[in-house]
């Protein structure tokens, strides 16, 4: 899925950045889920099995292993094209935690 149509969809859609905890702090999509890919096996049920999950990483790699994961326990689960480097090239935001601008770490 593309990054305009997920900041599109953002209501409906349930974001999962898979990065790791450096990556996410420099700058992360607003409301996303913060769950690292070696945590999402067990940590699974803290996504809502009623919404569409479209997963997000840096560049697609680990969000394509993360949206595998969750379609084979039964859940509809896409990724973004790109990741996070796509979201910022296309002059989407990202912030921080204390909502300063975010980068891509």
């Amino acid at each position: 899925m593309d990054p305009r149509t997920v900041a599109d969809r953002r209501g409906e859609l349930q974001i999962l950045d898979v990065r790791e905890d450096q990556e996410w702090a420099a700058g992360h999509i607003d409301g996303a889920v913060h769950i690292p890919l070696g945590q999402l096996p067990q940590r699974i049920d803290e996504l809502d099995p009623q919404r569409p999950v479209v997963t997000v990483c840096r560049s697609g790699g680990r969000a394509g292993r993360a949206a595998d994961l969750l379609t084979s326990s039964g859940r509809r689960a896409a990724v973004m094209d790109g990741g996070m480097q796509r979201w910022a090239r296309e002059g989407l935001p990202s912030s921080t935690a204390d909502g300063s601008p975010g980068t891509v770490a």
